[in-house]
């Protein structure tokens, strides 16, 4: 079993020959490599939404998140899966059925900086972050069956920059081949599950990790009584996400 959070590049001074030689190694890798770029359904979560506005930032690295397994063997073959725009897709489905209000933003605020207050209107700034991914596939584990653990770190800021709440979780998500017509379509589908994992936990325990309740609670005050309920439980129709 290996993993990876992000694919890496090196930056070096070289000479226009050297850059050619470099691309076209990454174009022979790439040539060889099984390919899968995610793609799948994310239904809109069954909640009573939270009252709040909330702003969300995917940095550069989130929105092209992939990974890459180096083949060990002539026999086997190397697999590059780029989950990023799949991850963007599911959470703009997903927080947009958790708040009143969703707004895409394009930086984050800062709080070494005033004039990089975003939106006053805003009650904070989600920041989602692919901590760590592990897979298997049959090469690795001598059986038909793929699988992907993944670990997300998320960041909550409040309009000013100031960190609000920083916390993990994780999903998961396997299927077997044995359904479906080829290997890619195969990880392709664990990797929709794991998202819909992904997502699901997420919409379940924002609420619950103390430190987003404590900043609930304080907003509670701050608006004079107006009421924040919690997201309450999970509908059937939720573990679909």
């Amino acid at each position: 079993m290996s993993g990876s959070t992000t694919s890496v590049s090196a930056f070096c001074a070289v000479t226009p020959i050297g850059r050619a030689l470099l691309l076209l190694a990454a174009a022979l890798l790439t040539a060889c490599a099984n390919q899968v770029e995610v793609k799948g359904q994310f239904p809109t979560p069954v909640l009573d939404r939270l009252p709040l506005k909330i702003g969300v930032y995917y940095d550069p690295e989130f929105r092209a998140h992939e990974f890459f397994d180096e083949a060990d063997s002539r026999e086997e073959t190397d697999w590059i899966v780029r989950t990023g725009q799949a991850q963007v897709e599911m959470y703009n489905t997903l927080l947009p059925g958790m708040f009143d209000q969703v707004v895409l933003l394009n930086e984050l605020p800062r709080d070494d900086r005033v004039d990089t207050v975003i939106d006053e209107d805003l009650d904070a700034v989600l920041v989602p972050h692919v901590q760590e991914l592990q897979y298997s596939i049959p090469n690795h584990t001598k059986i038909n069956v793929f699988e992907i653990w993944m670990r997300y770190r998320y960041e909550l800021y409040a309009p000013d920059g100031e960190l609000l709440a920083e916390w993990s979780m994780t999903s998961y998500g396997k299927t077997p081949t044995a359904f479906l017509q080829t290997a890619e379509a195969a990880v392709n589908m664990a990797a929709v599950v794991a998202l819909r994992d992904a997502g699901a936990n997420f919409a379940m325990n924002f609420a619950r990790v103390p430190e987003v309740r404590t900043w609930m609670d304080e907003l509670r005050q701050a608006r004079s009584g107006t009421t924040i309920p919690d997201l309450g439980a999970a509908s059937p129709e939720e573990d679909t996400l």
